[in-house]
This record gives structure tokens, C-alpha cells and sequence, in this order.
């Protein structure tokens, strides 16, 4: 095996971005977002977490009980991120199906029990040069973490999206344009 420091990755920087579902996303990692994807704006130090999980069942052998194979029963994808900036984007996220609303040079937001609200998510990973898209075509922020006002901190939104799969399967799509990408052996 021959090790290649070139290809260690930082995820330095980012952005990520909300649109409605059957917006036309790009197609590589460097393309401009198309005019109908919103920037959520910063995100805390905390970066954004990816999070893969399978449920198992596993089956056993009657000859000495070792496990001979396990079953998947489901899977999900997961986004996790905190907000720390207050949008109109950011706020309609957080609070599903809430509008903010601007009457009289004054904003209101009603907030409603909340309801269905699938997006198309995108997340931007730099390092340098290298650049990582995610594209989540059918999303939802499924969960979200406190909010607490308090005098040294910023407000914070936590939220996790759910990337749900389209009619082939596929939850999600990366691009990168890093040579060491290109490197993968072909599967």
C-alpha cells in the first residue's frame, strides 16, 4: 500500500443550500446554484455531519450459533448541521411548514404544527482546489436541536435532514472534481 499525504482531506469551508424539490441541480462540483437554491448562510464550527446507518438482522447458525448472514431491513442518510445564521430561509427550515410573512415594514412568523416539507438539499465541502458537492434531490429536515437565547451566544438552528430515495434508489449524488477521486480503483 502506498500512502499519499496529497490526498488527505479538510473540509475547510462550505456552504449548504436548500431549493425546492425537482430543482434542476448541478451537475459536477464547481457549477453556480441555480437562482431557485437559497444559502442557509453560516454554519457553526461544527461543520456538517454525514451520517450512513443500516439496520441488520442477523442470521444465525444452529451449528455453533456464529452469525452466517445479516439482512438489511432499512438504511438512512442523514445531514446534520446548526445554523447559526437568522434567515427567512433558515427560520422556514427549522420551523416546518411556518411562512415568515412582512406586513407593514414588520415580520411575522406563524408558526404551525408541522407538516411535510421535502426539499432538494445541496452541501459544498472545499479544501483548497478540491471541492466535494452532495446533492440530496428529495430531503427533509426530520429533527431539531433547542434553541437558546442567552446573552454570549448566538442563536443557533440544529437540524438534520433525511435524504430520501428517488424512484432507482439513490438518496444522494457526490461530485468531486479531486484528482485523488480519480484514483479509486473501478468498481
Amino acid at each position: 500500500m502506498s500512502l499519499n499525504a496529497n490526498a488527505v482531506r479538510v473540509a475547510i469551508t462550505g456552504a449548504a443550500y436548500v431549493a425546492p424539490k425537482g430543482t434542476t441541480a448541478p451537475t459536477d462540483s464547481t457549477t453556480a446554484w441555480p437562482a431557485a437554491a437559497n444559502d442557509i448562510g453560516w454554519i457553526s464550527d461544527d461543520g456538517i455531519t454525514e451520517s450512513n446507518s443500516a439496520d441488520t438482522s442477523e442470521i444465525k447458525g444452529w451449528q455453533g450459533g456464529q452469525t452466517v448472514r445479516k439482512v438489511i431491513s432499512g438504511s438512512e442518510m442523514t445531514f446534520k448541521f446548526t445554523a447559526i445564521e437568522t434567515s427567512k430561509t433558515v427560520l422556514e427550515l427549522y420551523h416546518k411548514g411556518a411562512k415568515v410573512v412582512t406586513t407593514s415594514g414588520k415580520s411575522v412568523l406563524a408558526i404551525k404544527s408541522p407538516g411535510p416539507d421535502r426539499r432538494m438539499f445541496g452541501f459544498d465541502v472545499i479544501d483548497g482546489n478540491s471541492h466535494i458537492r452532495i446533492v440530496v434531490p428529495d430531503g427533509e429536515v426530520t429533527e431539531t436541536g433547542d434553541i437558546t437565547y442567552k446573552g454570549d451566544e448566538a442563536l443557533s438552528y440544529e437540524m438534520t435532514v433525511t435524504a430520501y430515495p428517488g424512484p432507482d434508489g439513490t438518496v444522494a449524488i457526490k461530485y468531486s472534481d479531486d484528482p485523488a477521486w480519480g484514483n479509486l480503483p473501478a468498481s
